[in-house]
């Protein structure tokens, strides 16, 4: 069974305007792969359909065969611990630690406290920020405040992980390290989908490209070399 299904899905805001039309694909567990395609074609509006940051307007997105659309607002919390997220805004607590940051969601997961200073410190090393876990992201520049938010994603050991961007702000050689992170995770029974305009990385990987064009899905590559 695949571990996401989008089936028919459209999404339309207010005044008519239709971000993504008739998208439909799956995701399989442990699977890792790419949406590109210019500004505005619709690859966040698809990462915040599945984080149920947005609802869709017709179709259904289904986790594990569940359909989100069923879950209620009270729950979204609990499915978010299953669908770990790499925001463009990094979205941290900039009165707590970056430790504390990347510790906080294996906290509400009950993850025993021993247990989480282990994979707060092994992840923050694999981030390049190992001698920063004191510090608060207000000290940090913007490219450290978005490995702070990968490491607290891949902390927390997700089925379905999302980034939007997640090497938008980092050189090339960290950025080809982090990609190497992510790649790293279906190994590990997370599936990974990464919102990115940056081609050169794209190809690289060889990994299977969903491409979007004004909403549509128009094509779903997978090199002869991808898993």
């Amino acid at each position: 069974m695949a571990l996401l299904r989008f089936d028919h899905v459209s999404k339309q805001y207010p005044g008519g305007f239709e971000a993504l039309s008739d998208i439909s694909f799956d995701i399989d567990p442990g699977e890792m792969l790419f949406v590109t395609g210019h500004s505005g074609a619709g690859k966040s509006t698809l990462l915040r359909l599945i984080h149920l940051s947005e609802r869709p307007s017709r179709g259904t997105v289904l986790l594990e065969g569940k359909n989100l659309a069923q879950v209620k607002t009270r729950r979204i919390p609990f499915h978010r611990r299953r669908v770990g997220v790499v925001f463009q805004d990094h979205r941290l607590l900039m009165d707590r630690s970056v430790f504390d940051n990347v510790a906080l969601p294996l906290i509400i997961a009950g993850v025993p406290r021993g247990e989480i200073g282990k994979r707060v410190r092994t992840v923050l090393d694999k981030v390049g920020l190992g001698n920063r876990e004191k510090a608060l992201p207000i000290a940090l520049s913007s490219g450290e405040q978005q490995r702070v938010g990968i490491a607290r994603a891949v902390a927390a050991q997700p089925l379905l992980l999302v980034a939007d961007e997640p090497t938008g702000n980092l050189d090339p050689n960290l950025a080809a390290e982090i990609m190497q992170l992510f790649a790293s995770l279906p190994a590990q029974g997370t599936a990974v989908l990464i919102a990115s305009h940056d081609l050169h990385i794209v190809r690289r990987l060889q990994k299977r490209v969903l491409v979007l064009d004004h909403g549509r899905l128009i094509d779903d590559y997978r090199p002869a070399s991808s898993p």
